[in-house]
C-alpha cells in the first residue's frame, strides 16, 4: 500500500481552508516562504485579547477566543517551526488569563453565538478546569516550545504542566477516551523533560486496550479513538506502551483511509457543513504527516 501525495494535494486545493493548504504545503514542500505562509493563515482567527476563535476549531465557529481555538493556535505554530509568529507572547498571556485558579483552562468559556457550535462546547462550565482541553493544549504548547523559547520560558506553561501531572496522577478509573487521548499525549510530550512523566505514563496506560483502540462513549455510531491519535510519532515513549502490531495495523487502516477524491474523513459528528470539510482538510494533513513519520 502506498498513499497518493498528489491526489491529497488536489484534495486539498479543491476542499480544505487556506490555513490547512498551507499547513500541508509546509509539511510536503517546505521552503522558506511556507512556515511564515502557515502564521499569516492562522492570524485570520486572531482576535484583539490575544486568544483565537472564529471557527479555528471548527465545531465551535464562536468568534470570541476559546481554549479550544488555543489549542488549534498552539498546533499551528508548531507545525509552522522554524517560523515564529510575533503575536505568540499575546496567546500565552491570554492562556493565563483564562486558566482558573487550580492551574486548569475550562473547556470552554460562555458561546456568545452557538450557532452551528457543538452542544458540548455550548454547554460547558466556564468554571471548572478540564483535564482534556488542558491537556491538550499544553501538549502543544510543549511541541511548539521546542523551537520557541518564548514559550518555554513562559510562567503559564509551568502552571498548566503541574496542573495535568497532580490531575493525571489522581487517575483511579479509565476516563472518558479523548481525556486519556489527550492524557496520553500530553505525558508522551513531557517525557523528556518531567521524569515523573515516564512512571504516570505507565500508570495511564493501563487503560489503553491491547489493540489501542478506545472506544468513544456517547459519540457517534463507531467512533473509536486509535493507536496512531494518541501515538502518532516513532520512538517516543507512549509508543512503548502499544503492541507494535496493533500500531502496524492502524498504520494500514490510516493508508486505507484515503478516499478516492484524495483526503481523508473523520468518525465522528461535525456539526455544520462548513465543519464537515474543514475537518476532513484537517484530517487529511494529519494523516499525511503521521504517515510519512512512520515511514509509509
Amino acid at each position: 500500500m502506498s498513499i497518493d501525495i498528489d491526489r491529497a494535494s488536489a484534495f486539498m486545493a479543491g476542499h480544505a481552508r487556506l490555513l490547512d493548504r498551507r499547513r500541508f504545503e509546509h509539511l510536503v514542500s517546505p521552503t522558506e516562504h511556507t512556515g511564515p505562509a502557515v502564521l499569516a493563515a492562522l492570524d485570520g482567527y486572531r482576535n484583539p485579547d490575544g486568544g483565537y476563535g472564529h471557527g479555528l476549531e471548527p465545531d465551535l465557529r464562536s468568534p470570541e477566543s476559546q481554549p479550544g481555538g488555543a489549542q488549534h493556535a498552539l498546533e499551528a505554530l508548531a507545525d509552522a517551526a522554524p517560523a515564529a509568529s510575533p503575536h505568540t507572547p499575546a496567546l500565552l498571556d491570554w492562556l493565563a488569563a483564562a486558566t482558573l485558579p487550580d492551574g486548569g483552562l475550562p473547556f470552554a468559556l460562555p458561546v456568545t453565538d452557538p450557532t452551528a457550535c457543538a452542544p458540548f462546547w455550548v454547554s460547558a462550565d466556564p468554571h471548572a478546569s478540564s483535564l482534556q482541553i488542558t491537556a491538550a493544549i499544553t501538549a502543544q504548547a510543549h511541541r511548539a516550545a521546542r523551537a520557541d523559547p518564548r514559550i518555554a520560558d513562559h510562567p503559564w506553561l509551568a502552571t498548566a504542566t503541574e496542573y495535568c501531572l497532580k490531575e493525571i496522577a489522581a487517575v483511579e478509573e479509565a476516563p472518558f477516551a479523548y481525556v486519556l487521548s489527550f492524557a496520553l499525549g500530553f505525558l508522551d510530550a513531557v517525557a523528556d523533560t518531567r521524569p515523573e512523566a515516564v512512571g504516570l505514563l505507565h500508570g495511564l496506560a493501563r487503560f489503553v486496550p491491547a489493540d489501542g483502540r478506545v472506544p468513544v462513549a456517547g459519540g457517534a455510531e463507531g467512533e473509536t479513538l486509535h493507536p496512531l491519535d494518541y501515538a502518532a510519532v516513532p520512538g517516543r515513549p507512549v509508543r512503548e506502551h502499544l503492541d507494535a502490531g496493533a500500531v502496524a495495523a492502524d498504520l494500514d487502516r490510516l493508508e486505507r483511509g484515503q478516499g478516492p477524491d484524495g483526503g481523508w474523513t473523520v468518525d465522528f459528528t461535525p456539526y455544520s457543513p462548513a465543519a464537515a470539510l474543514e475537518w476532513r482538510g484537517y484530517a487529511t494533513v494529519n494523516a499525511v504527516e503521521t504517515l510519512r513519520a512512520n515511514g509509509r
